[in-house]
């Protein structure tokens, strides 16, 4: 009996220590902004660099497609957890190829930017974002709204305004807590997590059209969740299952196609 007191308590003692260092480290966990896990292309399209001031002494590098501010739309491209704005480079070598504007601005510790990623900071990001295209003479309702995994949750949370012309959300989850749940089964990830967008319960708010995209075989964000957003959201809405991609998409034609598609329906 004292050998099995022991060893439970033991293993309480190890279990709380474990608690204590992902609750203190989970951030670093979540943000990775040095990991480089994207295809590189070659960039196929100009730009030009800038920085927008998001906070007292905080800038963030951010690349502008401009061609026509007056009769195109404009993108606000919002990416996920991993990498720099070259990660990038393939993706918004096809989307420049509509008759588009994109602005896709980098997180703040990404691509070299001061700062520190939190959910609540993300959104001031993104909002600053909006409030420099604003400035710039871009009105939000000629705004699409682009979330890429993790950018999914900023773009539900500032498209709750319903200010804006669209929403497109590529491989989404319901919330941080369910999707942390998956890779932390063993924790209490409801009472832990600082940063959990969820989008599950903000995206029955919005009322502006939404293309939600997910690979089949995601297996870093589960199929389910783009599938369960899409159910629950409001009309008018369009859901893209492709059928041999992982997390990240493959932008080809097709891809490229049903996006340009769905804005122009819009």
């Amino acid at each position: 009996m004292k050998y099995i007191y022991i060893f439970f308590t033991s293993a309480l003692f190890i279990y709380l220590i474990l608690l204590t260092l992902i609750y203190f480290n989970q951030r670093k966990l979540l943000y990775l902004p040095s990991e480089n896990n994207y295809l590189d292309d070659p960039i196929k399209f100009d730009y030009t660099e800038y920085f927008i001031e998001v906070d007292k002494n905080i800038k963030i590098r951010s690349w502008f497609i401009k061609k026509d501010l007056k009769n195109y739309k404009t993108l606000l491209f919002f990416h996920g957890n991993a990498g720099n704005l070259f990660n990038r480079s393939y993706k918004l070598n096809k989307l420049s190829e509509l008759n588009l504007n994109i602005l896709i601005i980098s997180w703040r510790s990404f691509s070299g930017n001061p700062g520190e990623p939190t959910e609540s900071n993300l959104y001031k990001d993104a909002k600053k974002a909006v409030q420099w295209l604003n400035k710039k003479g871009v009105n939000s309702k000629n705004i699409i709204l682009y979330g890429e995994s993790l950018g999914t949750g900023v773009a539900v949370e500032i498209g709750q305004s319903n200010n804006f012309d669209s929403i497109i959300l590529e491989s989404p989850y319901t919330s941080m807590t369910k999707a942390a749940k998956i890779y932390y089964p063993y924790l209490p990830v409801k009472f832990l997590l600082k940063d959990k967008y969820d989008s599950e319960t903000k995206i029955k708010k919005i009322e502006t059209p939404i293309l939600i995209m997910h690979g089949k075989k995601d297996n870093i964000i589960p199929f389910h969740m783009g599938k369960k957003l899409f159910d629950i959201a409001n009309q008018p809405k369009k859901f893209l299952q492709i059928n041999d991609d992982d997390h990240m998409l493959t932008f080809n034609e097709k891809l490229i196609f049903e996006i340009k598609n769905f804005i122009e329906k819009n």
